[in-house]
């Protein structure tokens, strides 16, 4: 019969070596885990800017092929509006530069819940034939159990919504989950973001009707109201004064 610290010392062992095996398999994955993060990332910009169907499956090699094409990534400083300097576009990470005091700031209290914001940002320019397109800005908030990360696409004129996507979030599914539901994404091509020049683009309860007769209005999600709240206030939150608002005057200007 064994002892009770041997029992104790191999079990300790087996945590230890469990523990290695875990941490060398994270530390040599971690490299592909990011490219893969990055791939997703440019997938969802393609597929906001309309350069690729929803659920269309392409290869990896085609989906960095259509954005390297067409895609621009700039790097911008929010308070000021300018193209940020002495930063690589390529490696810019947006969330871990929010996580990072050196490179963030405190948020002012905000309906979005957006706790800090990184001094930096993205955003990404679709072109055609040389010329701007869309412009591609990356938006999250907190919905009612998470925190939501997607990307807003406005038309050259900078008012006009072409498309809306969200690549990661832990809302319920059904509910609050149907924000990735194809048919409710689509519904926000065309509506304006912006009225009197302030961000009025919202989602109200029950339908908002065609975008003809509600430009600033997009139909609720049932039985979500918190997470249809939360995309509101992550949208008008990011597309003003906090936000993007001082690119977006620049570029107007």
């Amino acid at each position: 019969m064994r002892s009770n610290s041997y029992i104790f010392a191999f079990a300790a062992a087996v945590c230890a070596v469990c523990g290695i095996v875990v941490a060398g398999s994270a530390v040599s994955l971690k490299d592909r885990q990011d490219a893969n993060q990055r791939l997703d990332k440019q997938k969802k910009v393609l597929t906001v800017a309309g350069l690729m169907e929803v659920g269309e499956e392409i290869t990896a090699q085609e989906v960095q092929k259509r954005f390297s094409e067409n895609v621009e990534v700039q790097v911008v400083t929010l308070k000021s509006g300018e193209i940020a300097k002495d930063i690589d576009t390529a490696t810019f990470d947006q969330q871990k530069a929010a996580k990072d005091t050196a490179t963030s700031a405190q948020a002012p209290t905000n309906r979005a819940k957006v706790q800090r914001l990184p001094h930096n940002a993205n955003v990404y320019l679709v072109k055609k034939d040389g010329q701007v397109k869309n412009y591609v800005f990356p938006v999250e908030g907190k919905g009612l159990w998470s925190t939501l990360y997607g990307y807003l696409a406005l038309e050259k004129d900078l008012n006009t919504i072409a498309g809306l996507t969200f690549y990661q979030h832990g809302e319920t599914p059904g509910l609050g989950g149907e924000v990735d539901n194809p048919k409710w994404k689509a519904l926000w091509k065309g509506r304006k973001a912006f009225k009197d020049g302030k961000a009025n683009i919202r989602v109200i309860k029950g339908q908002a009707g065609p975008v003809d007769s509600a430009p600033y209005e997009v139909d609720g999600l049932s039985g979500a109201t918190l997470t249809c709240n939360g995309v509101t206030a992550l949208l008008q939150f990011w597309l003003g004064e906090h936000g993007f608002g001082p690119y977006l005057t620049k570029v107007k200007g």
